[in-house]
């Protein structure tokens, strides 16, 4: 027997509140599981500064991760199999993309990647052929088998089929961190009938397609993911810390390129603010560290640093206004002005972010878009796109929401000045037009 199809003597399962258990009965995976870059992602959480909101939502990558692998298991194992349409020796592969496809995540990914620049799907794949553990696991598969795996993750595997089952508008990677989101953060709008989606799906050259018996089941996801975003991905308190956040990073990479004198040397960000990052680097930064570090900066003498520092850890966020300076340049510029007066560097203490999401990509022929659309396979074999079938999915279909928010410390209105006059101009900028 090879190592690829090495079985373990006994199933070994993992108990997991959404799915119940998660089946490992292959040699590769348990030991792709226990490799240290795999393990690392126990130290990053799926939903970053969420938690912060919503207090249970403290699961990790290595959560989802493990979610995943157990919905692509049980497709490729209960429901493909034997079909004319999937080849078997694609198994393995995509069993591996599925567990390994947000290994390159760093600490709070999001605002991490936004200050330094970094890409967690090339760190992604630097560990699937870099000098790690993982990659040692894949080679005694095959010598080109972690190319694979990358490419797979990449989406620039041949055999689409394969892809979509992680990459794709019904993919199992969003099946799992809705309902694993849905979970730990306490709401019900993740949910949906996952059993009915499944026992619906079936192989087909280029992608997964579903039965049109299960069209209402596939609906009801749609909305579901519709939901989560608005209501918890896109949820501005959570956004106001993940602006904090970001702005920590800017301001000690910024002291860090002037030179100025940190109580706590920041050692394990200077391949980063150097732009000299080496794989061992990336793999030694997790979000223990990082918050320890945060936490050390709340003693410094740079006083935008120490303030914004404790503003995270104890959990003393922005506020927040309907506002797009796009939009309201001259209100957003005399807003500037004011918290220049004030004292107050609007660079830090005035921030713009937004946020979209499409909650459908519909088929559009011609135009290239992310991810491949949700096929049905009619009763008499033809195949259509969702929004032609379905009412409900078209009404959303390729709308762009996008959400503007300006952030910025509400003590404004109070503490930094007794000009009744400023606070009396300042208060009615800052009012939701």
């Amino acid at each position: 027997m090879s190592y690829a199809t090495a079985k373990l003597a006994e199933e070994k399962v993992f108990k997991d509140p959404v799915h119940r258990y998660v089946h490992v009965r292959d040699q590769v995976i348990w030991d792709l599981v226990g490799t240290r870059e795999f393990q690392r992602l126990r130290r990053i959480r799926q939903l970053g500064t969420t938690y912060l909101v919503f207090h249970g939502a403290e699961h990790s990558r290595f959560n989802h991760s493990l979610g995943v692998y157990e919905i692509v298991r049980r497709i490729v194992d209960d429901i493909f199999a034997g079909r004319p349409e999937w080849d078997a020796a694609e198994r393995l592969l995509v069993l591996c993309a599925a567990l390994l496809h947000d290994l390159g995540h760093g600490p709070f990914s999001h605002a991490f990647e936004n200050v330094f620049g970094t890409d967690h799907e090339e760190y992604t794949r630097e560990i699937l052929l870099g000098d790690t553990e993982v990659n040692t696991v894949l080679r005694r598969v095959a010598l080109d088998f972690p190319e694979k795996v990358a490419q797979v993750i990449e989406k620039t595997y041949p055999n689409k089929l394969v892809v979509s089952l992680i990459s794709s508008q019904i993919d199992a990677d969003r099946m799992d961190y809705l309902q694993r989101d849905a979970y730990y953060t306490g709401v019900s709008y993740g949910h949906f009938d996952m059993e009915r989606i499944l026992r619906v799906m079936r192989p087909r050259a280029g992608q997964v397609v579903i039965k049109e018996s299960g069209m209402h089941a596939v609906e009801d996801y749609i909305m579901s993911r519709y939901q989560m975003y608005l209501q918890i991905y896109f949820h501005p308190v959570s956004r106001s810390a993940e602006v904090i956040l970001n702005h920590i990073l800017k301001r000690v990479k910024i002291l860090s390129e002037e030179g100025y004198w940190f109580k706590h040397a920041p050692t394990h960000f200077k391949p980063f603010f150097k732009n000299k990052i080496t794989l061992e680097d990336y793999i030694a930064l997790d979000e223990s560290i990082m918050l320890t570090y945060i936490q050390f900066w709340m003693q410094e003498e740079d006083e935008i640093l120490r303030d914004l520092s404790s503003r995270f850890i104890n959990r003393k966020l922005f506020g927040y206004i309907n506002m797009n300076p796009q939009k309201e340049p001259q209100r957003f510029a005399r807003l500037q002005q004011l918290f220049k007066q004030a004292g107050v560097d609007p660079i830090y203490y005035l921030v713009h972010d937004s946020t979209s999401d499409l909650p459908y990509d519909l088929y559009q022929p011609g135009v290239a878009t992310g991810k491949l659309p949700i096929m049905l396979q009619m009763i008499n074999g033809e195949v259509r796109e969702l929004s032609q079938e379905s009412s409900l999915v078209d009404s959303i279909a390729g709308r762009l929401k996008t959400d503007h928010k300006v952030y910025y410390p509400e003590e404004i209105l109070t503490d930094y000045t007794a000009d009744e006059a400023f606070k009396q101009e300042l208060h009615l900028l800052l009012q939701n037009s």
